[in-house]
């Protein structure tokens, strides 16, 4: 039996996999698929510091890429010691997820496009807009979202901008209200997928789904606001000519950032039926049966006892897979 560590504070939904109940059912999960697990709740670096130092573990999972009381928003790092990857490898204390470099390179969008580009993986046309930088000249319609954030956090359908008028008022609301950089990239129109990849080396697997949302639920575009994520109403949905592909992207793109664990991967088709990466979530959500990644495996790997049975399963998959993966099986 080995004993996990996870890691929560009130950044937990925002950043990672959910708030305290999604915590305590992965905690719950962990013990009853036979290891141990302990919750250590931190709104500090010093409370940090102390779970680590103090308590009784055998790896750690974080649902925190860095420490903030930030409940709703990611936002950006305020500086290079608060991020919990880099003190984890300071210490030498092994951790599920990627490492500090590719979690920093995950969050921030921009960087994640360049990496993928650079590596010839498909993704959308993409400037990074600071306060003060001009604005690019570009091929409309085009989309506009913050730099640091997940869970379409700061994305409606004035996202999608047709003129240089648009663009402009759009860049400046993420400026304003997130206080962070814009991302503006080519709109996808096509339909959205999602691959996960859970494991590693011979416990690795890419689980492909099609997302699904009511087209009733869409405003002006086909796309996922914020007001759709987190309650329910997205599904996934098997996939079948687009599987080959979707998952080949995924595999590419987790190999030039370097994944590891449990990573997310969402893609489009564009305007001409081209799969591009759109974002890879270091730090899939885990609400039991609502969250894409348990959808996902109970769709590949249902079982008799139902979904919350599964959830336990794919939690054990993660936990097991990264304990091979750090020599403590």
């Amino acid at each position: 039996m080995k004993k996990v560590l996870l890691i929560t504070g009130p950044a937990g939904d925002a950043q990672g996999w959910g708030d305290l109940s999604v915590t305590q059912h992965i905690c719950q999960a962990i013990i009853d698929t036979g290891n141990d697990a302990e919750i250590a709740f931190v709104n500090t670096m010093e409370e940090f510091y102390q779970a680590i130092e103090e308590k009784s573990y055998d790896i750690v999972w974080s649902a925190l890429y860095h420490i903030s009381s930030k409940s709703e928003t990611i936002g950006m790092s305020e500086g290079e010691d608060n991020w919990l990857a880099d003190i984890l490898d300071t210490k030498k204390i092994p951790y599920i997820g990627p490492n500090a470099a590719t979690m920093k390179a995950l969050i921030h969008k921009t960087h994640t496009h360049q990496i993928l580009k650079e590596a010839g993986v498909s993704v959308p046309y993409h400037f990074q807009i600071d306060r003060g930088d001009d604005l690019p000249d570009l091929d409309y319609p085009a989309f506009v979202k913050p730099s640091y954030e997940s869970r379409s956090k700061g994305i409606s359908d004035e996202s999608v901008v047709n003129s240089r008028e648009e663009l402009e008022k759009q860049v400046a609301y993420i400026h304003t209200e997130f206080d962070q950089p814009a991302l503006v990239e080519e709109y996808l129109p096509g339909q959205e997928y999602t691959v996960l990849m859970l494991g590693n080396g011979e416990h690795q697997e890419f689980l492909a789904g099609r997302v699904e949302v009511d087209e009733k639920m869409f405003g002006k575009y086909p796309i996922l606001r914020a007001d759709l994520r987190g309650v329910g109403v997205t599904k996934i949905r098997p996939i079948n000519h687009m599987t080959k592909s979707a998952v080949q992207l995924t595999k590419d793109a987790m190999e030039a950032l370097n994944c590891l664990d449990h990573v997310r991967a969402d893609m489009r088709l564009d305007a001409n039926g081209k799969l591009k990466i759109i974002e890879v979530n270091g730090i899939p959500g885990l609400k039991p049966i609502k969250s894409w990644s348990p959808q996902m495996f109970t769709m590949h790997h249902p079982s008799q006892e139902g979904p919350m049975e599964d959830y336990k399963h794919l939690i054990d998959h993660v936990v097991s897979s990264a304990l091979v993966r750090c020599d403590l099986a």
